[in-house]
């Protein structure tokens, strides 16, 4: 099919998840056709370093051999079965007992899922089913933070802090509340120190949590970095204030490292590089390099004795889907993980992660940089139209959408972020002359944009 039938039938046929439809309709899709190491290739063969391992996820890059390999033995001994009703399979046990061995703190099982969305979703469900196990029906409300992501099902997307999954949809739920972003150099008041923001997250928490009732909040979920809340990295000694008032109130620390587990900071978790000690544990994205679909969530043995419970006073744990832990999908995460340790991946990251932040960090001298942060292989730059006072440019510019679509034509692909913010997010495997190079790309796209709006340099 000619790459012009292609964007034909895509305009007529697809939807596609957040795109402005109408707009779609007359620009039509960027299509990769192939990939291989850090970067795709589009239809007239011109490569683009992927900026954003495709949605912070491809972590071993988009030709790794040994993935396809695994899956296709999978395929040939046994293509699908479940775990529904005492069924099993060797992969999934497998994988299970791979993830309880890597976990930041101890776990006691797993609980397999398709996407980050569904692992969330699950974690909903099982915070209210263990409190109604545990005869405390009136615990049940969950704790999120405004610009938090956690995924697009119904009640993941009523965890996510953002108008754009609220709107239209009529969300969030009931039984959800969030707290405010840790974003100090966006939020932080006028002479406070970090330290002094740290304490006053943790009150605001705090205060929420008394002015619902202790008695009715049973949950606190939170990503170690937000992601497409911006890229936020915590402010030092965050989460230990935050995980204080959880203990004083008996609430469950939820930790989402969908995006930040296997790797991404530096260290296998997030939970590890900022001291979480989560009793849940959602993760996805890089657990199979995205190469195929799933996810999981691990919970501790206090968390499931109580589920347990209430499967033997019902009769059985009513939640599961068709795919949960499928078969090939958990022998590609298998050997995703073994690869991870055979070529010391995570020590990888640490290693190369400081020259993609020494080079974030040099642009906050650009007129347009009002903020560069980030840890590892995960990073982004805020833009602004006032540098002094942080003043965002005027959302109809639209200018940290025109940097991305420039780098686009640059060869390199990122994303943008409300707010102007410019997210950087590449393979596990890219290097430091690759990064040198996406840099440079990045660079001219920046320079471009900034002559288009007359900004002196």
């Amino acid at each position: 099919m000619s790459s012009n039938s292609l964007r034909d039938a895509d305009i007529r046929y697809v939807l596609h998840p957040y795109t402005n439809l109408a707009a779609h309709e007359a620009q039509g899709p960027f299509m990769a056709m192939r990939g291989e190491g850090i970067r795709v290739f589009d239809e007239n063969g011109k490569d683009y370093i992927e900026g954003m391992a495709g949605l912070w996820c491809a972590s071993l890059g988009f030709s790794e051999p040994r993935l396809k390999e695994a899956a296709m033995r999978q395929f040939d001994l046994l293509p699908f079965f479940h775990q529904f009703s005492h069924k099993s399979h060797e992969p999934g046990i497998l994988l299970a007992q791979k993830l309880i061995e890597m976990a930041p703190v101890p776990m006691s099982h797993v609980f397999f899922a398709n996407s980050g969305s569904e692992a969330n979703d699950t974690v909903v469900k099982i915070v209210r089913y263990m409190n109604n196990a545990l005869g405390r029906p009136q615990k049940k409300k969950i704790i999120s933070r405004q610009r938090g992501y956690h995924g697009v099902t119904v009640a993941a997307a009523s965890l996510t802090g953002l108008p754009l999954n609220h709107r239209n949809f009529d969300l969030p739920i009931e039984g959800i509340r969030h707290t405010s972003c840790p974003h100090y150099w966006r939020y932080g008041q006028e002479g406070e120190s970090e330290q002094q923001f740290t304490d006053r997250m943790a009150a605001e928490l705090e205060e929420m949590i008394l002015a619902e009732g202790p008695d009715t909040v049973a949950a606190f979920i939170a990503e170690p970095i937000m992601g497409a809340g911006g890229v936020v990295v915590p402010p030092a000694g965050y989460f230990p204030k935050i995980q204080a008032v959880l203990k004083k109130y008996d609430i469950l620390m939820v930790a989402d490292e969908v995006i930040c587990g296997f790797g991404r900071t530096g260290k296998a978790w997030g939970s590890q590089t900022f001291d979480i000690q989560p009793d849940i544990l959602s993760c996805a994205k890089a657990l199979s390099s995205a190469y195929l679909p799933i996810s999981a969530v691990m919970v501790n043995e206090r968390v499931y004795e109580a589920v347990k419970k209430g499967s033997a006073e019902i009769g059985a744990f009513g939640h599961g889907y068709t795919y949960s832990g499928h078969p090939i999908a958990a022998a590609v995460a298998l050997e995703t993980l073994a690869i991870y340790e055979e070529r010391q991946i995570f020590d990888h990251v640490a290693n190369v992660g400081p020259t993609m932040q020494a080079a974030l960090r040099q642009l906050e001298t650009h007129p347009l940089v009002g903020n560069a942060r980030g840890i590892g292989l995960i990073g982004a730059l805020e833009l602004v139209a006032d540098k002094d006072h942080k003043v965002p440019f005027d959302p109809a510019l639209g200018v940290g959408a025109q940097v991305v679509a420039r780098a686009q034509d640059e060869g390199l692909i990122l994303r943008s972020m409300a707010g102007d913010i410019v997210a950087f997010s590449p393979p596990l495997i890219i290097t430091e002359s690759e990064i040198e190079e996406m840099m440079a790309r990045f660079n001219r796209a920046l320079s471009a944009v900034t002559a288009s709006l007359a900004v002196p340099v």
